[in-house]
């Protein structure tokens, strides 16, 4: 396969501290009390909207205070509250050495993801990176591949592989044609990959790697 897609969050980074410790900002905005940062780590990988909505019961008003709420602090913080898992870096350049065309599509808003993989120094092994838009009009996973599969002009989705942590990554490659693999090093565990139907498995970066050259 010659096009990879990456997920970014529990994919090439691990922004679990930085997304709970904003979820838990915006829900104290409305008086909701979390006991277990850890619980908050379910929502990561929808769009914020989506988990507020469904997750809390909050409706168009409430969620759109509680996607502002959140943004507030993860801009200038919360992004940054993150790392690369270790031997991502290495994955990525083995997959560059293999002539693979590598593009980030994440949920999370392309201006952030730019600034997160800047901020890493690893915005260089990609070929671009694809997000959500400021208007909330491409925020799921198969609206984010179906943009960046548009913008590079592919049309044989089989010589295309996602690759993302999350059942939501499994699911909106499914709605675009395309085969995922699932990795466990994430915040998706192997049964919810297998049952969303995830082509492969890989238990860290590098299988990943290995496994993708191989294909």
């Amino acid at each position: 396969m010659e096009y990879i897609f990456l997920d970014l969050d529990g994919t090439i980074t691990d922004s679990r501290e930085g997304i709970t410790k904003c979820f838990e900002y915006a829900l104290n905005h409305f008086g909701i009390e979390v006991a277990d940062r850890a619980e908050l780590e379910r929502y990561i990988g929808p769009p914020l909207e989506q988990s507020f909505r469904e997750g809390f019961g909050f409706d168009a008003e409430k969620t759109a205070l509680a996607v502002a709420k959140y943004r507030e602090r993860f801009v200038p913080v919360g992004m940054f509250e993150n790392r690369v898992y270790d031997g991502m870096e290495d994955a990525l350049q083995r997959l560059k050495e293999a002539g693979k065309v590598l593009i980030v599509a994440t949920s999370k808003p392309e201006y952030m993801a730019v600034r997160i993989l800047e901020h890493f120094g690893l915005d260089g092994y990609f070929d671009d990176i694809c997000g959500s838009d400021e208007e909330q009009n491409r925020s799921k996973k198969d609206e984010v591949i179906r943009y960046a599969l548009e913008k590079h002009g592919i049309t044989d989705v089989s010589d295309v592989l996602m690759v993302g942590d999350r059942k939501f990554d499994v699911i909106g490659a499914g709605t675009c044609g395309l085969q995922c693999m699932g990795v466990l090093y994430g915040f998706g565990d192997r049964e919810e990959l297998e049952a969303a139907g995830a082509a492969y498995i890989a238990e860290t970066p590098q299988e990943m790697a290995q496994m993708i050259v191989a294909l």
